[in-house]
């Protein structure tokens, strides 16, 4: 199974193994399943640590290397994910968790997120 990961649990993943929960950690295992990363997400944490945000304090690239290196799909960021986001509903103004939503929905794959506004979402979204 293909699964889509927000960039919480991403993060957590390369960074924090510790902090995922048993499910996410299952998923994760399991080698019949594919991990994905989006574009959104390294994105995300480039603006974020920029500004200094304290959550965010990793070098992108060297994420995005690090997830390519072993193994990981990066899906990038299309005009149809940008569409798509027009037809979710407002129960999250986060521009890069609507995104990471819309590419999942676009893309026919499941979205995995520790937020739970994000969880909320109609779609193939599982709270981990």
């Amino acid at each position: 199974m293909k699964f889509l990961l927000d960039t919480h649990l991403l993060l957590w993943a390369a960074l924090y193994p510790e902090r995922l929960s048993a499910t996410a950690t299952a998923l994760l295992q399991d080698e019949q399943n594919m991990p994905l990363f989006s574009a959104v997400s390294i994105w995300e944490v480039a603006i974020k640590s920029a500004l200094g945000r304290e959550d965010f304090r990793v070098d992108p690239g060297r994420l995005r290397r690090g997830l390519q290196d072993n193994g990981w799909e990066e899906v990038p960021v299309t005009s149809g994910h940008a569409v798509a986001t027009m037809r979710l509903p407002s129960l999250h103004k986060d521009p890069f968790d609507r995104l990471l939503i819309a590419q999942a929905s676009v893309e026919g794959i499941m979205l995995l997120t520790a937020d739970r506004a994000v969880s909320r979402y109609p779609g193939s979204i599982q709270l981990a």
